[in-house]
């Protein structure tokens, strides 16, 4: 919730703008760490989400590990409090530098996608003279119900290994002399609001158990991704960590020495934030009333990319409802935050806020337009 007395403050400041409500962010962390740990689970915060480095600061101080998908991130992140020991590298394009580079920092483990990704890690890691700890990223074949652009593990997929490849993959791994196999990765998609989706996954993670030991290999670790969705039609509602964490202990059946780890990102970072924004113009067309706003699809990309909806509210206004579509002033059509929603009275010069924008937001910003970067406020400051 947005108090009144910030809401006053919001006033004086230059918009667009990234708001971060720490005591959010603290809450989140608090939860995620005490659900996860009752069952001795491993947390690896998803850094794409977001890589503003205060917030990623907080989110190291718990103890996290942390999930990256470029070396900029792992750089990123241990720049700001996060071990080495304890990050792990995903992505199905890692280049040959990249490779070097978290060889070099030592990190924990490589999400691998392909033989050929493993072969040339083979081979930078032999020219260093050291070895590197894999795991494979395998493609569960599940649907995660979710938009297609964030889902990640159904057969056109380019993420993941294919379950039909395992048995090569495995031989040639046995060939490499640079290569430790640590266990095995999964992340069937963004957004994931049916715990249904889990459960499949789960089964899939027990079956797949089972094919491994039958090729006498103990897995140390298996990694279930992230995925967790948030309420976007509620922003102050914590997503439900404690449904999520039980579900994975009592249907996956964990081997002896085994640790389950996790790679949330959205769910950790997503209610915290909002973008605030001033009205503009209030624009009558033919059909709808306008209100336009400083922000865009620069500032926030998620509404035009993925057609995602996050709650909007007039925090200036109390007047009479009214029915307005909330754009910005980038020259695409695309560039629309809602259309048609309820909103108090707006006037030129009244602040919004576009609410859970705390993942995937500011770390998508873009400079299309030749637009400046929205600013960034956190709550400790006002």
């Amino acid at each position: 919730m947005i108090r009144n007395n910030i809401v006053n403050k919001f006033r004086d400041l230059p918009t667009p703008f990234y708001y971060y409500d720490l005591d959010v962010l603290h809450s989140t962390c608090s939860k995620v760490k005490e659900e996860s740990e009752k069952s001795g689970f491993s947390i690896h915060y998803a850094v794409k989400a977001n890589a503003n480095p205060r917030i990623l600061e907080i989110i190291a101080s718990y103890g996290f590990g942390a999930d990256c998908v470029s070396y900029n991130e792992i750089e990123r992140a241990m720049e700001c409090g996060f071990s080495p020991s304890i990050i792990v590298f995903a992505g199905v394009g890692k280049t040959d530098l990249e490779i070097e580079s978290a060889l070099k920092a030592r990190i924990a483990c490589f999400n691998c996608e392909s033989i050929a990704e493993i072969e040339v890690i083979d081979s930078i890691a032999a020219r260093l003279k050291t070895k590197a700890t894999i795991a494979l990223r395998i493609n569960p074949y599940i649907e995660a119900h979710t938009h297609k652009y964030i889902t990640t593990a159904i057969a056109e997929s380019k993420f993941g290994i294919s379950t039909r490849e395992l048995k090569d993959v495995l031989d040639r791994i046995s060939s490499l002399g640079n290569i430790e196999l640590e266990g095995i990765h999964f992340h069937v998609g963004s957004q994931i609001t049916r715990m249904s989706v889990f459960r499949s996954l789960c089964s899939r993670v027990n079956e797949l158990q089972e094919w491994f030991s039958s090729q006498n290999i103990d897995l140390k670790t298996i990694n279930l991704g992230g995925g967790l969705g948030i309420d976007y039609n509620n922003p102050d509602k914590m997503p439900e960590f404690d449904e999520y964490f039980t579900l994975i202990r009592e249907l996956v059946r964990i081997r002896p020495g085994q640790r389950i780890h996790f790679e949330p990102g959205r769910s950790i970072v997503g209610q915290c934030g909002s973008l605030i924004t001033k009205v503009l113009y209030i624009k009558k067309g033919r059909n709808t009333t306008f209100a336009i706003v400083d922000a865009g699809m620069t500032d926030l990309i998620r509404p035009a990319l993925y057609q995602a909806h996050h709650k909007i509210q007039n925090l200036t206004s109390n007047g009479k409802t009214g029915k307005y579509d909330v754009v910005g002033p980038i020259c695409e059509s695309s560039d629309t935050f809602a259309k048609y929603i309820e909103l108090p009275e707006t006037r030129r010069g009244d602040i919004l806020a576009i609410r859970s924008a705390g993942a995937y937001g500011e770390t998508m910003v873009s400079g299309y337009n030749l637009r400046k970067a929205p600013g960034v406020v956190f709550s400790d400051e006002l």
